[in-house]
């Protein structure tokens, strides 16, 4: 209804449902000029009645008019009163607010549940502190947002929607100027407590896979008394039954030093909580044995079936071994989270995995018509060092060798400098990544040395131009992985990539010799990755800087192919005197790089030195470059930098690691310091 001059008028269908007595008139008139054709006196009669009718009509119309309308504005009057009751009286707690967020009105079951009254005006999250002005619905969309919060007990999802107020209330007499798009925002809460209950209840009692691995099992067995040893077993066994079924987990030995475990997710995630302290309970575990056991543990989860999971376990545990042993792996989806990691994976005395590696090398090789050798971006003398033994076994096979180098770095010149206009050697030794790719495909093998990371690689797209990847590396694995490889050869025991590559060159061919220039190269990249063999040198160290010493390096040509120039040496002693002390142990400093060609190899050096300070436990050397911070970070023995760089996003060893972050260098700092302060946090938590 509308008001017009003062006095009710009816519109539409029911305007037509009062006023079709009236229309029926027209009926008669036609009907009585029919009868008027037919017979006159007929016609009268017929016209006497119509009129009749039409009097009658109009007075009954005319009557009934005025109550009709009262009757009309009463149902209005109470479908409006109804409407609010039903509103104010709902169940379902329910509030309007204004576009900021601030409280208009709210039914009765809202003001019970919130404690407010129902015209409180504060702002809504002065009530429920997760509703943020940023969860607020936007003023120019009409989607729904939704939020989860808690009150009391109860958990509740919060339905919030823009509700047009200016399209109601552009003929209002009350206000006025209203415009179109003003909105008010409507709230629902629904009681979502049993249905989250049941989803928990549902999530905790998920399969949860894991496979458990002793890490050294053969080496503990060897340093124990032959009647002791089944006592050594029978300990070992119990402590990890033992400790699994106090969580409700269910453990299959599968072999002599590998464990099948089955729990439930809430049972995982108490093992979370207490760090997974089984790691170091199995270390406990002597009877006389001089090396102490370690156990590495594979978990997977919510996998879309047990299949899954069980793969998704397996792929976790070889992650774990890979990293170097003593740690839980959790592989939930893509998602994969570390624990523990705190021992030194122990030196392998047998040489026959890099027998088996070596031969299953020459297979690939021989079957291809080219071979393609890459190391990581910024190619240091580690990875041109692996590269070059690579390329004496391929020139072995008699196949065309190239070393991938896009920008050589001042650290590696001196070391290439022997390989170009030298007649020993193709032109084509060393190409860069537009080269490589011109000459990569499926008849090529493409080896990538000292990085198992994609990203990393001097040409990445490589990687997907051929399916014969083969990868040698030295560095704990990461998320990142090569994935496609056909030989995979990380060993995070090895000092460096070159000590790997001379191992396998021993055993490559019979034929294989090597030159002075590239003994000296190999020689030279175990130098570097174990700081003179003061780092990470074990007896396979020794051994292979041996065999490269019966094969012509020198180390005089060495030592002189290493030496730094006057602004390198000085850039890393302005970083060795620049430096902080944070918590008394962490040595933090900044490496200049201008005027500097190799910044990141004078950081790496520059932590190397600050190890030399008492009291420091690890270094960390930031150095600005192509618009990123490199991080060098380095220990001795009792600081995990792998884990504090994996956190920054990169990785490396338990003593040695790094990042890279783009980021400026105070962010990046304090970036830093916030990991240190979380894992001496953890530390106290454990303790």
């Amino acid at each position: 209804m509308k008001i017009m001059d003062g006095k009710f008028k009816l519109k539409g269908h029911l305007k037509h449902l009062t006023r079709w007595p009236l229309y029926l008139t027209a009926l008669l008139i036609i009907l009585n000029i029919v009868v008027y054709a037919i017979d006159i006196k007929a016609g009268v009669v017929v016209t006497l009645g119509a009129l009749i009718y039409l009097a009658c009509a109009v007075g009954i119309f005319c009557y009934h008019r005025p109550q009709m309308f009262n009757d009309l504005v009463a149902f209005a009057s109470q479908y409006e009163f109804l409407e609010k009751r039903v509103l104010e009286e709902l169940a379902l707690p329910y509030a309007i607010m204004d576009m900021q967020g601030r409280m208009i009105w709210c039914n009765k079951v809202f003001a019970q549940l919130t404690g407010k009254d129902q015209f409180y005006r504060k702002n809504i999250n002065t009530i429920f502190p997760d509703i943020t002005p940023d969860k607020l619905p936007v003023p120019e969309e009409k989607e729904i947002s939704e939020i989860s919060t808690q009150v009391g007990d109860c958990i509740y999802r919060i339905s919030m929607q823009r509700v047009l107020l200016g399209e109601a209330m552009v003929h209002s007499e009350v206000l006025e100027g209203l415009s179109e798009n003003t909105s008010l925002i409507a709230m629902y809460l629904y009681d979502e407590t049993e249905l989250k209950d049941y989803i928990k209840a549902n999530e905790d009692n998920k399969l949860v896979v894991a496979l458990a691995y002793l890490d050294n099992y053969e080496e503990a067995l060897e340093s124990v008394e032959d009647v002791r040893r089944s006592l050594l077993i029978a300990l070992i066994d119990r402590k990890i039954t033992k400790y699994f079924s106090n969580y409700d987990g269910l453990v299959r030995k599968l072999e002599k030093d590998k464990y099948f475990l089955i729990m439930r997710q809430s049972s995982l995630e108490a093992l979370k909580e207490q760090k997974f302290h089984i790691l170091e309970e199995v270390k406990t575990v002597n009877i006389g044995n001089e090396m102490t056991v370690t156990l590495s543990i594979g978990i997977g989860l919510n996998a879309a079936t047990y299949l899954q999971n069980y793969e998704y376990c397996r792929i976790a545990i070889e992650m774990a071994l890979g990293r170097g042993g003593d740690q839980v792996v959790i592989k939930n989806g893509d998602s994969i989270t570390y624990y523990g990691g705190k021992a030194q994976q122990m030196e392998k005395t047998t040489r026959v995995k890099a027998r088996v590696k070596a031969q299953a090398l020459k297979e690939f090789m021989s079957t291809k018509e080219r071979v393609v050798v890459m190391g990581h971006k910024i190619t240091d003398v580690d990875a041109l060092g692996a590269a070059i033994g690579i390329y004496r076994a391929g020139k072995t096979l008699g196949k065309p060798v190239h070393i991938v180098v896009n920008d050589p770095s001042t650290s590696i010149r001196p070391l290439m400098a022997g390989y170009l206009n030298n007649p020993d050697y193709e032109p084509s030794m060393f190409i860069d990544k537009n080269q490589a790719m011109e000459l990569v495909d499926n008849n090529t093998v493409v080896v990538v040395v000292d990085t198992n990371k994609p990203s990393y690689t001097e040409c990445q797209e490589l990687l997907y131009m051929t399916k014969t990847i083969v990868v040698l590396d030295h560095h704990r694995r990461g998320n990142e992985i090569i994935q496609n490889a056909v030989l995979s050869y990380v060993e995070p025991y090895a000092s460096s990539t070159c000590e790997m590559v001379a191992e396998i060159l021993q055993y490559f061919s019979d034929d294989l010799r090597l030159r002075n220039i590239e003994a000296d190269c190999i020689y030279a990249g175990i130098m570097i990755d174990t700081n003179n063999f003061i780092t990470r040198a074990g007896v396979r160290t020794f051994e292979a800087a041996a065999f490269l010493r019966r094969s012509g390096a020198d180390m005089t040509r060495v030592r002189k192919l290493l030496r730094d120039n006057i602004d390198s040496y000085k850039a890393r002693a302005e970083a060795v005197r620049t430096a902080s002390i944070y918590k008394d142990c962490f040595a933090i400093a900044k490496c200049p790089s201008e005027g500097l060609e190799s910044p990141t190899v004078v950081g790496a050096q520059a932590a190397n030195e600050l190890l030399n300070i008492a009291g420091v436990k690890a270094s960390f050397v930031l150095t600005p470059y192509n618009n990123e911070v490199y991080i060098s970070a380095r220990a001795i023995d009792e600081v995990n930098v792998q884990v504090l760089m994996e956190k920054m996003g990169g990785g490396g060893h338990l003593n040695i690691a790094g990042a890279q972050v783009k980021k400026p260098m105070p962010e990046v700092e304090e970036m830093l310091k916030n990991i240190i302060d979380e894992m001496y946090q953890e530390e106290k938590e454990t303790k």
